[in-house]
């Protein structure tokens, strides 16, 4: 078995919670076989950076994937989270509907009042 990942567990947990809304961080740090705490660690994270949204439900949380939003990686600039999740997932998974993919509309530069 190979020592690395080719996904980070930052994007590997955003995918947990892409399938599963509903995920326990329990079940997170299962899967990507790391500690509880870690797991609250990487969805603090993605949260506070804004890729995700913690909704409380009842005793639980749930989870939205902010999919309209950017990489944060220099490569791929232009390709926002939606899009990987989309991508990794395939048609063939199952996924939880990520906020839509709005691109704004290229500014015509060549006019004198853009």
């Amino acid at each position: 078995m190979a020592e690395w990942s080719f996904l980070t567990n930052h994007a590997q947990a955003l995918l947990c919670i892409a399938h599963d809304p509903g995920v326990r961080l329990r079940d997170i740090a299962t899967t990507l076989m790391i500690t509880e705490r870690r797991a609250y660690g990487i969805v603090a994270d993605l949260t506070r950076a804004g890729y995700l949204v913690k909704v409380r439900d009842g005793r639980r949380n749930r989870y939205q994937v902010q999919g309209h939003l950017l990489l944060p990686d220099p490569i791929p600039r232009s390709t926002t989270v939606g899009e990987v999740v989309a991508l990794l997932v395939g048609d063939s998974g199952a996924v939880a509907p990520v906020a839509p993919v709005v691109r704004p509309a290229p500014r015509d530069l060549t006019r004198a009042d853009g």
